[in-house]
């Protein structure tokens, strides 16, 4: 599939948009409306693997650049010119499929914890997304639940009052039987939630039920 059947304003030789904004909760940008992007599981850079996100104008808006031979363990989401947003790391001699999320590219203090769900009794629940600081007790605060089917590009997530905050959908095709497949999708994010941490969950469940869970090492 070419580039222009996903979207036509990012050439080949660009990575695009100076001015794009990134929507964060409480900025006060779009403040009534859901930030709709096109996620598209390709990187543009050769002999990557990755993410690209375009807003609903086409512009281009995180990049997520993987080197083939680089570290399994440590991904970066990036805005448009590449600043680094968003650093996720797996974590370290733990049970489960763990993950941190940092801000930028810092290595202490997570914002938040990411936890694979182990599907009991028909749970629908995917991933558990947790505070970063522990609470009394040595519990962290429970943030966001993820539920749904990563494969089917259907998922829900939801805050700690069973608010639908983001969602991952199938993209309609713009042309009759068109048909983009399962690499071509749309996020949808809420006003009450960050653009960048809805799609670091994204590169996560991917990490954790997509393709790239046959490319992960374990650290």
């Amino acid at each position: 599939m070419g580039m222009t059947k996903v979207y036509p304003n990012v050439p080949s030789s660009s990575f695009g948009s100076e001015g794009v904004k990134l929507r964060l909760a409480g900025g006060g940008q779009d403040a009534d409306a859901a930030a709709v992007l096109t996620v598209w599981k390709k990187s543009l850079l050769l002999n990557c693997t990755g993410f690209t996100v375009f807003d609903g104008k086409g512009n281009l808006v995180f990049r997520v650049d993987n080197y083939v031979a680089g570290n399994k363990g440590e991904i970066v989401l990036m805005d448009a010119a590449g600043k680094p947003l968003l650093t996720i790391r797996r974590k370290r001699l733990s049970l489960g499929d763990n993950w941190m999320v940092y801000d930028g590219e810092t290595a202490a203090n997570p914002m938040f914890h990411v936890r694979k769900q182990t599907n009991l009794m028909g749970s629908k629940s995917l991933a558990r997304v947790s505070g970063g600081c522990a609470a009394a007790g040595g519990r962290r605060n429970a943030m966001y639940e993820i539920e749904g089917s990563y494969s089917r590009r259907s998922c829900a997530v939801y805050d700690g009052t069973r608010r639908c905050v983001a969602e991952i959908k199938r993209k309609e095709a713009a042309a009759a039987g068109v048909a983009l497949g399962v690499d071509v999708f749309r996020l949808i994010v809420q006003p009450e939630m960050d653009t960048p941490v809805a799609m670091a969950l994204v590169i996560l469940l991917d990490q954790m039920y997509g393709s790239s869970k046959r490319l992960s090492l374990s650290l």
